[in-house]
Formats: structure tokens, sequence, C-alpha cells
């Protein structure tokens, strides 16, 4: 195998050509090895195998730096920087993370795991090389779905101002996760079909330099026009027509459902952990909100390039027509848009994940709560039980949106209190609305939620008792639970259980009666505890004699960690509670 005695950039550099194309074919059995075995993302990376190896071929990286925009489609680089055991062996798989990381080699510069940012971070490095007077290549790797984000339009304005040597190297492969949504895909693909000589061109009207790749696959096509750019005097784009899935029948076909993937049976493509007849929160809420469309044409579902958070599947996608909007992945735009539509009477509910919602508080602060629009919010994967890479980590909702003024952030506890609240948030006319949706399977109470939550901040007190009050948030409810029954059964102490539903207030009645008869409350939420729910709670006790006690995550950039063992770490397990509480309660 040419893949095994490749340890560096200056190996690929001493290959022929038809050496590449063996190391490129090589290249993709082992990914898809991996993936089949290990789950990741297939299509962005079978697509950008050629491009990889060219750029390491004609470029010296880590003098040349390179930079890769989600960095999702980043194995392939791994893989020629010193990194392919970790990819040829099964017990190194893990050592590596699914996104570029400075801490495994001294070739990435940057965790990266959000969109649109390759190349404002690499106009930073470029500033940096000049002002020390150095001459090597910078280079931006976005893919065509990312330019759609804003910060990829403000890298793109810094980036012909510089004036000196700045490679963007777009990744057209005309998908985004799904496909591709505004007014820039038609001249990309204007680009496409005349081999880029269209007169109208984007990267032209920027100010940059422009070439065309017809076939992104092509070494002889790559190698070319990277000679060319390298070592550039100005800033340039050069625009590459790539597959996305490129060698795998069934990702080239069904692009969005391989962008990425649990892991598969290799010669079917039959998933190895079917998703059965579970119900799941995304599915039943698309269906929910395509019978609320039905019913009135003002119900918007707006999504960020990531429609399959709330079950927009392209078939649900073609039924609701004008109703529903896919604004790219500019997450900013989607809150903006959702206030504008809520200002002139529409009923716009924005799907996201909590990790991307984080690159929108401006616009939830500005845009919408300044306003007090009504748009809602739904909150996915926002959980220790949720995205666990660093860089997709959905832990810090709670402390960015409790804060913000006019918001009303509701954690329902199970599918009876989720449509109730849904239903309200809806139709309401009051205030912005936010739902932390259940990120531990569908649970039913087998109760109607009848629930005013008009009546902002009014607690539920499911158990009412004495000497402990614990007040467990979302999806930490159902341990609240268990504590309460814990410690009846061993210690005899009827302890009072409380359902807060909302995050982002207060029910000073229900907490100063607890005063009455309770020594400790203890609180429990699934996020970050400095600024979270629980200190708000113990903020309010302040002065007075109440014992406090706050669970959850301790401020940090967790990595790849195991839900169960971070929650341990930080106290969060039936029996750390309960020595807690015994501690207090004599």
């Amino acid at each position: 195998m040419h893949l095994e005695k490749i340890n560096s950039p200056e190996d690929v550099k001493k290959l022929s050509l038809a050496e590449m194309i063996q190391l490129s074919s090589e290249i993709r059995q082992v990914l898809l090895k991996k993936l089949s075995e290990h789950g990741g993302h297939i299509g962005p990376n079978l697509g950008i195998v050629e491009l990889t190896v060219a750029l390491h071929y004609v470029f010296n990286s880590p003098k040349d730096k390179i930079v890769y925009d989600v960095s999702h489609q980043s194995y392939i680089h791994k893989m020629l920087t010193g990194r392919k055991d970790s990819f040829i062996n099964s017990e190194k798989y893990d050592e590596v993370s699914g996104y570029s990381n400075p801490e495994e080699s001294k070739h990435d510069f940057f965790n990266i795991g959000h969109t649109s940012t390759s190349i404002s971070l690499a106009c930073g490095l470029a500033k940096a090389r000049d002002l020390k007077d150095e001459n090597d290549n910078v280079i931006a790797i976005i893919g065509d779905g990312s330019l759609s984000g804003g910060e990829a339009y403000e890298g793109l304005n810094n980036a012909a101002e510089t004036g000196r040597n700045m490679i963007i190297v777009v990744n057209d492969n005309d998908m985004s996760i799904a496909e591709n949504y505004g007014g820039l895909y038609k001249n990309l693909k204007e680009l496409r079909d005349t081999e880029g000589r269209c007169e109208c061109n984007f990267f032209k009207a920027m100010g940059l330099d422009y070439y065309y790749v017809k076939d992104g696959h092509d070494f002889e096509q790559l190698i070319s026009v990277f000679k060319k750019v390298k070592d550039t005097e100005h800033p340039v784009v050069v625009h590459v027509h790539t597959v996305k899935g490129k060698g795998l029948e069934f990702a080239e076909k069904n692009k969005e459902q391989w962008h990425w993937g649990m892991p598969f049976v290799l010669e079917t493509g039959e998933s190895k952990f079917p998703m059965g007849d579970e119900e799941d929160y995304g599915n039943l809420t698309g269906q929910y909100l395509l019978d609320a469309m039905k019913k009135d044409p003002k119900v918007v579902a707006i999504t960020s390039g990531t429609p399959a958070v709330f079950g927009f599947w392209p078939d649900r996608r073609k039924e609701a027509g004008r109703q529903f909007v896919d604004v790219g992945i500019a997450e900013e735009h989607a809150v903006a848009l959702a206030s504008g539509i809520a200002a002139n009477g529409g009923n716009p509910v924005y799907g996201v994940y909590s990790t991307f919602l984080q690159r929108t508080y401006d616009q939830l602060s500005q845009d919408l709560c300044i306003n007090n629009n009504p748009a809602v919010l739904l909150v996915y994967l926002a959980s220790v039980y949720g995205m666990n890479d660093v860089t997709h980590l959905g832990l810090f909702d709670i402390a960015m949106m409790g804060n913000i003024p006019n918001m009303v952030y509701l954690a329902p506890t199970c599918k009876e209190e989720y449509f109730a609240m849904l239903e309200w948030g809806i139709n309401q006319k009051d205030h912005p609305v936010a739902i932390r949706v259940p990120a531990m399977g569908v649970i039913e109470s087998g109760v109607e939620d009848t629930t005013d939550y008009s009546i902002l901040n009014k607690y539920q007190m499911s158990k009412k008792g004495k000497d402990v009050a614990v007040i467990a948030l979302g999806d930490f409810y159902q341990l609240g639970e268990e504590v309460v029954e814990t410690i009846a059964k061993e210690k005899g102490i009827e302890a009072t259980l409380i359902n807060p539903k909302f995050i982002t207030g207060l029910d000073e009645e229900m907490l100063e009666s607890l005063k009455e008869n309770h020594e400790l409350v203890i609180t429990l939420e699934d996020g970050i505890l400095e600024g979270g729910f629980g200190e708000k709670i113990a903020s309010y006790y302040g002065l007075a004699d109440m014992k406090v006690k706050n669970y959850g995550i301790g401020k940090s950039f967790q990595d790849r960690y195991i839900p169960e063992k971070l929650l341990k770490e930080n106290g969060i397990s039936l029996e750390q509670i309960m020595y807690d509480i015994m501690k207090v309660i004599k």
C-alpha cells in the first residue's frame, strides 16, 4: 500500500501521477472501512480525496498553512500528516477527532467545527505572516454550502483587500448538508455550466482573482492550477467542482442522507444501528408543524441548513412548499428572519441544534428580544447527552438564553408538555419563546398538560413534602423523581419535587413558601452551572437560612466525553446526590 508509506506530506511529493491515483483509491478504501465500522462524515470526505492529495503534493504544510472550513472533511488531511494509523488500525480509531485539532498535529491550526469561519481565520494567519515579513502560502478550503454563512462573506471581503498571498479553495459539490438555497448558488451553477467563463462572477465582483477546475478528481487539472497560484502575491479563488460522496454509490445518489452517518454495512449501506419504530422529537415535530401549516397558512418552518433536525425530510419540505424556508448555513439570518416574520403577523418556528444557536447571540438579543417578537425557537441536543465533540457542545444554551430580557425559555420533561408548550408558543403574540427539546428520548407521562403558559414563571409542584426540595429542570426531571423516591424509601423523608418548566424566570411565591418547612433546596440542570438556572435559585435565597446545592456541569470545553463519566465527575448521580443531602439533613 502507498498509504502505509505516507508519514508526512513530503512523502506525497515523491509520488508519480499514477501513484497518486492509486493512493487515492487506497484512501477511499481505508475511509470506507473506518466509516462503516465507526461512523462519521462520509460524503464530505469521499468527495475531497484527490483535492487534498493534490494540495499536499503542491504546497508545503505546515509552513504553508491550510485551514479547513468546518473541518469535518479533514480526514484525508490527517492521513497524510502522520495520523494514518488512526484510520487503518481500528484500535486507534478514537485517537483522532473528527475535526482539525492543533493538539494532534502541527499541520492543524485551529479547533474548528462550525461553518463559514475558514476564510476569516486564514485572513488572520495571513495578516500575522505579513506583519512578520514572512512569505508562506495561506490556504482556506471552504465548501459551497459554507458560503451561505455571513462570516464567509465578511472573510471574502477582507481577503480581497489584503493585497497579499491568500488562496481560497471553494470545494463546490452543489450541496450543503441538504440542497443549497440562495441567490449565490445560481451564480455557482452558471460558473460550473460555463467552466468558469460566464460574465457574472461573484468572486471577481468581490475583487478576487479566479481559477476554475472542471473536474476536482483529476490530478492533472488540480496540480496545474495549484502550481499557478502557489506563492501568488495577491488573493485568489480556486473554484473546484467535486462530487460529494465520490466512490460510494449510495452516497453519490443520496447525498443528504450520507453527509454523516452511524456505522453501516459497506456492501448494502444498511445501518448497523437501525432506528426502528421508536418515536423521536424531530419526526414528531415535523408532522405536527405540517398539520399546523394546513390549518394556518401563516405558520412557517425555518432551518439553517439542517432540516432533519425537526423532521423536514425532502417529502415534507415539498409538501410544506412556501411554508418551509432553508436559509442555508446562516443561523444569524434565521433568527432575524424569524423576528421579521413574527413582526408582520406570521408564525415562525425555527428548529436548530443548540451548538449552532451559539452563533446567534446578538440576533437573539438585538433583532428578536429587544423587539419582543413572538417567534418560536426549538433548541435540539441541548444536553450532556447531545453531541460531545469540543466544537459541538450543546451545554451553554441556558446561560446564554436564560438571561436575555423578554425571552421565555421553556424546558419540557415529557411529550405532553413539549407539544403543549409548542402549541402555546405558536399561537401567543406576547413573547419570543424558545423550547429546550428533550434529548433523552420521547417520554410520555400519560397526563394531559393543561398548564396556562401565558402565566409566566409558575412552577409545578409535582409532590409536596418537607425538609428537602428538589427542583429538577427538563431532561433531569426523571433524575429528580429518583432522588425523591429514594430519599423516601431509604431515609423516610418525604421530599418536595418541583418541575419548574420555565428556565428564564423564578416562581418567587413557590420559592418563598419553601422557607416554611424546608432546609435544603437542590437544583438539577442538564447544562453549565455558571450563569445557569440553579444559580438564579441560589441567588434568590441569598441571605436566607435556606441551604442550596446546585447540580450541573462545570464550565469547561469537554471533548469526546462519556456522559456518565462526566456526570459523576460533577457529582451528578443518585448516590452522590443522596450523600450530599444526608450531610445536611440529619
